[in-house]
């Protein structure tokens, strides 16, 4: 994972996807490599807003920056600027979209200077994106995802299931993914 120029981690509510970037963030600084995190949660418009924020992670990699979510203003607040260079790692509900995968490499592309696809030398490096697919059994998430946000989230969880299962069946990222990781 270390010469990775991002990574793309999805999975339902609760599965580990924070936890996971986090440990690579923390693996690759170990290197002397500085992951920036974008995490799909800063662009949910709120409780009802998994599309829409999935949608936004290209958005926000093709501009370089993004207005993130406040969810105690309930709404858009500080613009964040992504750094212009990777690592990168991309983690969330939603974030495993042929759409988005392409966007990522993208990013990295424009990002490590290197030519795009079509204007490629034969010998040019192409990103190296690699995505994930975390698979965790339904109780074992739900009883995570309120261990950690509490009655914050409690009273969302079938409605924030529900986007789930409308984004998923739509998307399919596990077919997607480079790998799936299981419990």
């Amino acid at each position: 994972m270390d010469a990775l120029d991002a990574v793309v981690i999805d999975g339902r509510s609760g599965s580990g996807k924070t936890s996971l970037a986090d440990r690579l963030a923390s693996r690759m600084r170990g290197v002397g490599r500085e992951a920036q995190i974008l995490r799909v949660e800063d662009l949910y418009p709120g409780w009802d807003g998994l599309r829409e924020g999935s949608v936004a992670v290209a958005a926000a990699l093709d501009r370089g920056r993004y207005r993130r979510y406040d969810w105690h203003a309930e709404e858009f607040g500080e613009e964040i600027a992504l750094a212009s260079r990777g690592p990168l790692i991309v983690e969330g509900c939603g974030a495993v979209t042929s759409e988005n995968l392409r966007a990522v490499a993208d990013w990295a592309r424009r990002t490590a200077g290197s030519p795009a696809p079509r204007a490629a030398a034969p010998d040019a490096v192409a990103p190296r994106v690699w995505s994930v697919w975390l698979e965790l059994d339904h109780a074992e998430r739900r009883s995570r995802a309120l261990a950690r946000d509490g009655e914050t989230f409690a009273p969302h969880w079938r409605r924030w299931a529900a986007q789930e299962d409308d984004h998923y069946a739509e998307h399919e990222p596990w077919r997607l993914a480079d790998e799936v990781l299981r419990g």
